[in-house]
């Protein structure tokens, strides 16, 4: 279909099938989906087509720029009072991961320059005071908890008071949950916050739950009114549909995304980001930001160069798994990669041997063999198994990865219009 100048009513037809699977199975809600898909067609229809792109590569750039669209602007920033001391309050059902994000905000914040302060409400779950003051011990942060008191608009009063009495400037009040959003939750949310007066009220959605987040969104939304959202567990298999299906149904911002246990593994939320990962398209663009935090700026801008160029090959990929070893998990590096679903992950035994098993076979490679994979016969192949003392099944899954990744990057728009020479 390439050098067509339109994109017809057929090759619409074609891709958009294809697309409505992959928002499906990404939990979009079923009516934004239809809503969406419907949006899409009308604005592709007869569209020019750059001529790099087929008609199909065509819709799917359309379609990543509706969703970008959808899910905001990203303007998802914690809004400060002016005052100099601001009210955050955390809710969620159980299970969604309230009191490790609040310790993640807190530390967020911390790094901001902020001085943070962290007070429990959470009186009915065994325990749950005490998590959050480990949590917020081990980030230096400040807890208020009074495991004793029952009623949680006191424990919400002498926190906000405490908070006050050391100079702090912003307080993160962490909420009980409930299994469902149900009348004593919410009365007891409402009390809490006529006592401490939230500049900010945040909902923290489990991604794991799919399509129920909308009703669970909607109906905190209802009752007692919210400013934004964080999403939890995308280091799990969730491609991240309820994010799209909540800011569509709601219309309030997601401010972060958690990716992991850690406490550090809270980030700002991105709307062109989210839109690749719910495409299936990987997380490339986080994955760059975090080398660029962690390792060597030069490196980093060297890298991007190489992509822009077109001159990325398996010598520059050797450099960069040398580079994320010193980011810590691979495992969720390897997740943000295209081609690479976190459920592929998920019963892998992904360590730092694995990454020492590739990069031996990438160095069992000639020159010549890592700037052009397409050199990689079979005897090749067999070749530098051996010498790497790993199978030829390695080797395969090894270059199948490169030249997936590539594919992936040229869609996206990062790699350049002409094509490369390990690209099939």
């Amino acid at each position: 279909m390439r050098g067509k100048a339109r994109i017809s009513e057929q090759d619409i037809k074609e891709m958009m099938r294809e697309i409505r699977i992959a928002l499906l199975e990404a939990d979009v809600n079923y009516q934004v989906v239809k809503q969406l898909t419907k949006d899409i067609s009308e604005k592709a229809k007869g569209q020019d087509v750059t001529k790099s792109l087929t008609p199909g590569q065509e819709v799917v750039k359309i379609v990543h720029e509706s969703l970008i669209d959808i899910l905001g602007s990203g303007d998802n920033k914690i809004e400060f009072n002016p005052s100099g001391f601001t009210v955050i309050m955390l809710y969620g059902l159980q299970g969604a991961g309230k009191t490790t994000t609040a310790a993640k905000l807190a530390l967020q914040l911390k790094k901001q320059g902020k001085k943070p302060f962290l007070v429990s409400v959470d009186t009915h779950r065994p325990a749950a005071q005490q998590q959050l003051a480990v949590l917020a011990d081990s980030i230096d942060v400040p807890c208020y908890i009074h495991p004793e008191e029952k009623d949680a608009a006191v424990i919400a009063k002498e926190g906000l008071d405490k908070a006050r009495y050391l100079l702090r400037d912003t307080l993160i009040v962490h909420t009980a949950g409930r299994m469902t959003v149900d009348a004593a939750l919410i009365e007891e949310l409402k009390e809490i916050a006529e006592v401490v007066k939230p500049d900010e009220k945040l909902l923290i959605v489990d991604a794991m739950i799919g399509q129920e987040a909308v009703n669970v969104a909607k109906s905190f939304e209802d009752e007692i009114g919210l400013d934004g959202f964080i999403m939890t567990k995308l280091d799990g298999d969730a491609r991240g549909g309820a994010a799209l299906s909540i800011y569509k149904m709601t219309q309030k911002p997601i401010k972060y995304i958690a990716t992991g246990e850690k406490v550090d593994a809270l980030e700002p939320f991105h709307p062109d980001r989210m839109a690749s990962r719910i495409l299936g398209m990987g997380d490339v663009l986080s994955l760059i930001e975090k080398a660029g935090r962690e390792l060597d700026e030069e490196k980093a801008v060297k890298s991007l160069e190489r992509l822009k160029s077109n001159t990325f090959t398996l010598d520059d990929m050797l450099e960069q798994f040398e580079e994320v070893q010193k980011l810590g998990s691979v495992k969720d590096i390897l997740g943000m990669l295209p081609g690479v679903s976190n459920k592929q992950l998920e019963n892998v035994d992904v360590d730092d041997k694995k990454l020492e098993h590739t990069k031996a076979i990438i160095r069992s490679m000639t020159p010549a063999e890592r700037a052009n994979v397409k050199l990689l016969n079979a005897s090749r192949r067999k070749r530098i198994a051996e010498g790497s003392g790993r199978t030829v099944q390695e080797v395969n899954q090894l270059v199948k990865q490169y030249q997936q990744s590539l594919k992936m990057m040229e869609q996206m728009g990062i790699l350049g219009k002409k094509g490369m020479k390990g690209k099939p």
